[in-house]
């Protein structure tokens, strides 16, 4: 078998997999065998998993750990890489991708093999749907029967307020298998179209598509997308993947209601909303500022098309279809502000999330109209979930200081390339200014620290402020304290 053909061949087996478990009438063919290899075993794997699901915040902080040490033992292993590469690139890399960031120190496709680009892919792929949703699927598909305190313990781990777990769970597998295999189809064929060979262009259709789906940035070309700032077909493909990776997939199946005009739910309806704001008004922005900077060479079409691609991908995905060496100071800001927010709960995007920064939106409007409850669609909007927005917001902060800071002190980089390496590792964006390409073996394991920060602080955070609150009985006197 070709080395070339070794990746799509796992993944052909992995498509039959599902195929045999969700298409077939008979679910239980191929599994029933396993089960009851297992089944002897079975109160020693409940314990495990009880052990494991009861405390989320650690579930979220041990898998991905666990996950970038694997990433990092498989791409230090001699098929994985040409000549072999160092530790503290093995472990960046790892990182990145099981953190879908996508900031990279070695060139993917000049230094990684075929199996190395296909142990990126899969580090991407289960850092992008989360251990969890996989492992949880397969104990259903082997015959695992949880418990109504598991269900509900899950239920909190996965942020899902579906009845069934399971059924919510398989939802975002079939959903995420139908949009990564559309997208690798269109663009094999698109990169075909372009002058690549067969295998090269599915190859290449496949890892941008899950990258692109999980909101990675790795890419195969040496340049990012640059070389196709001038396929618009190439861009929106890419560009429609990472936003609907970056939507939750119960948002996602719900846009061609919204688009026929039907009203939906207000947690659907405030991400989609509030995402489309950020696409057009940043796409303004950088079409603006950069209409004879980084774009000057391009076409007034293909301008106006890379403008909505990179307000696409700087919320989170790190493809990029301009050299933003050379950007404007207010390009800049835009791209600092963008990639703090990110992408929306529930997706496979990073950062504080699209609904945290409409919550602070509304919480200011409501305040300066002399409003003292937040209404939105008739639902009032407690104030509890306002707190949470704003420790959400503070808490990111915290990181991106503590960040700039460590590599402020450790690194000989310019501190516009500081801030904007901090930020894009913390809201795992995977852009870059040139200062990735400068960090030194201690800045490499920094910010790798900083990347598994900026992907299971939130989190776990949100864990943490989802565990039931004690109200005290005592009614205390209200402060006064000036803010101005």
């Amino acid at each position: 078998m070709n080395i070339l053909d070794y990746p799509i061949f796992v993944l052909l087996v992995i498509v039959t997999v599902f195929w045999l478990y969700f298409i077939s009438k008979d679910r239980k063919l191929g599994f029933r065998r396993l089960y009851k290899s297992i089944k002897y075993h079975k109160h020693i794997n409940k314990n495990l998993l009880f052990l494991f699901v009861g405390n989320p915040a650690f579930v979220i902080l041990s898998t991905f750990f666990l996950l970038g040490l694997m990433g990092t033992l498989l791409l230090l292993s001699p098929i994985a890489t040409y000549n072999g590469i160092t530790f503290s690139d093995a472990l960046f890399t790892a990182v990145s991708a099981s953190c879908v960031t996508g900031l990279i120190t070695l060139d993917t496709p000049s230094v990684f093999t075929s199996y190395g680009q296909f142990f990126i892919l899969l580090l991407i792929q289960l850092g992008g749907l989360g251990i969890m949703t996989i492992t949880t699927v397969a104990l259903a598909i082997v015959g695992y029967r949880f418990s109504l305190k598991e269900e509900v313990l899950l239920k909190n781990l996965t942020e899902t307020n579906h009845k069934d777990i399971l059924c919510s769970l398989s939802l975002i597998l079939k959903t995420t298998i139908l949009i990564e295999g559309i997208g690798a189809i269109v663009l094999s064929l698109l990169f075909i179209d372009s002058g690549l060979k067969y295998k090269d262009a599915i190859w290449r259709g496949l890892f941008t598509a899950v990258s692109a789906f999980c909101n990675a940035g790795f890419s195969l070309q040496y340049d990012s997308l640059i070389s196709f700032q001038t396929s618009p077909c190439v861009l929106y493909t890419v560009a429609i993947l990472i936003v609907l990776g970056g939507l939750a997939p119960a948002t996602t199946l719900i846009i061609p209601k919204w688009i026929m005009g039907k009203k939906i739910e207000l947690m659907h309806w405030l991400p989609i909303v509030t995402t489309l704001v950020l696409i057009f008004g940043c796409a303004f922005f950088i079409l603006v500022f950069e209409w004879e900077k980084s774009m000057e060479y391009l076409s007034v079409a293909d301008k106006f098309h890379n403008a909505i691609f990179q307000s696409v991908t700087l919320r989170t995905a790190g493809f990029n279809s301009v050299d933003f060496s050379g950007i404007s100071s207010i390009t800049y800001l835009i791209m600092l502000f963008a990639m703090f927010v990110g992408g929306n709960p529930g997706g496979t995007a990073g950062g504080i999330k699209t609904t945290t920064l409409a919550l602070l939106f509304l919480t200011f409007w409501a305040n300066i109209t002399g409003r003292s409850n937040i209404i939105l669609q008739n639902r009032k909007i407690g104030y509890e979930i306002v707190y949470k927005a704003v420790t959400i917001v503070f808490a990111g902060l915290i990181m991106v200081f503590a960040g700039v800071f460590m590599l402020e002190v450790t690194q000989d980089i310019s501190l516009k390339a500081i801030i904007f390496e901090v930020i894009s590792a913390i809201a795992t964006v995977g852009l870059s200014i040139g200062g990735t390409s400068q960090l030194d073996s201690l800045g490499k394991i920094i910010v790798a620290f900083i990347m598994y920060s900026g992907r299971v602080g939130p989190l776990t955070l949100f864990m943490l402020l989802s565990n039931n609150r004690q109200s005290t009985r005592i009614n205390h006197l209200e402060a006064k304290i000036l803010l101005s």
